[in-house]
């Protein structure tokens, strides 16, 4: 039987419109395709960046062993850690004791904490949760520049006007103290514990904030029993980042804090671990040299197990809440 001519249009209208429909699936099967073949290239450059960072740490830390442990060796690991003389350039009897530049950048780190957390914290609290907008930009525009001015900057203020002051108001022969490094340390920190803290604060969701209002708290009970214990996770971040940058800081403490390696006191002037490293290698040699490698070795250790708290810290932290 010969189909109709009504049929063969119907057949070849069919096979047009199936013949239409395929392009459309073609042309997404190839938008996909491309799509994935993106996302492919992009994981492999995220991998490659991941891989690049693991591969900085370990250069560095392989370099620092590698150049720090002969010094240690040498001079023996209690009498380079426990010693309390550092006299390098003696050529009768040179001293590698490390000790007073340990417990100076302890105790300076640990004066800087105590000033500049309490103080960057409550700011931190006023920009997220007191003051206006307007206020508040103006005030993070400020924090920018306080973390955007150069270390070297600092220590140049801090010499001009912080250790005269300190002269005269103690009655010290030279204001370039331990005490004027805590002050300039504590200033170079605030802009870190600021800013992190604010982020932290203000990705606590409002309806913690609202329940405990509904429950008669006051704003600032809310703010201080509530906002802060739920973003305690970030403003300890605020806290090891402000450490990182007091420990590691030199230039602005090579200015200010005297660079003698003294037994650490208030109104004495110290040498730190950074200090030594920044102020001797230009003419260090042999031995001494070494030796300020090794120091830079203790400075990465301690960088590590700041590190390591801050993980076993925020580990506990999500278990407790759990």
């Amino acid at each position: 039987m010969h189909s109709s001519p009504g049929t063969r249009r119907t057949d070849g209208g069919s096979a047009g419109s199936v013949f239409a429909a395929e392009k459309p699936v073609e042309s997404i099967d190839s938008r996909r395709g491309a799509k994935d073949a993106m996302e492919g290239v992009m994981k492999g450059v995220f991998v490659v960046c991941g891989l690049v960072a693991i591969a900085f740490v370990l250069v560095i830390s392989i370099y620092l062993i590698i150049s720090g442990i002969p010094a240690i060796r040498e001079v023996g690991l209690w009498n380079f850690l426990a010693g309390t003389n550092w006299e390098p350039a003696n050529k009768t009897d040179p001293a590698f004791g490390i000790l007073p530049m340990i417990l100076t950048s302890v105790y300076g780190t640990a004066g800087a904490i105590i000033i500049g957390v309490p103080i960057g914290f409550l700011m931190a609290v006023y920009l997220s949760k007191v003051a206006n907008k307007k206020t508040a930009a103006v005030i993070r525009e400020v924090v920018d520049l306080l973390a955007g001015i150069p270390s070297i900057v600092y220590g140049l203020v801090g010499m001009m006007v912080l250790l005269p002051l300190i002269r005269e108001t103690f009655g010290l022969p030279a204001g370039d103290t331990l005490f004027a490094a805590i002050i300039v340390l504590a200033i170079m920190i605030l802009p870190s514990i600021i800013s992190v803290s604010e982020t932290a604060l203000n990705a606590v969701p409002r309806e913690y904030e609202e329940a405990s209002l509904a429950l008669g708290a006051t704003e600032l009970e809310t703010y201080f029993r509530v906002s802060a214990p739920a973003a305690r996770s970030g403003i300890a971040a605020a806290v090891v980042l402000g450490v990182g940058r007091a420990i590691g800081e030199a230039m602005a403490i090579l200015m200010v804090a005297g660079n003698v390696a003294n037994m650490p006191g208030l109104f004495t002037s110290v040498k730190f671990l950074t200090t030594a490293i920044a102020g001797e290698m230009g003419y260090a040699g042999d031995l001494h040299r070494q030796a300020l490698f090794s120091i830079g070795l203790v400075l990465f250790l301690f960088i590590m197990l700041i590190n390591a708290a801050l993980n076993m810290f925020l580990k506990r932290d999500k278990e407790g809440s759990r």
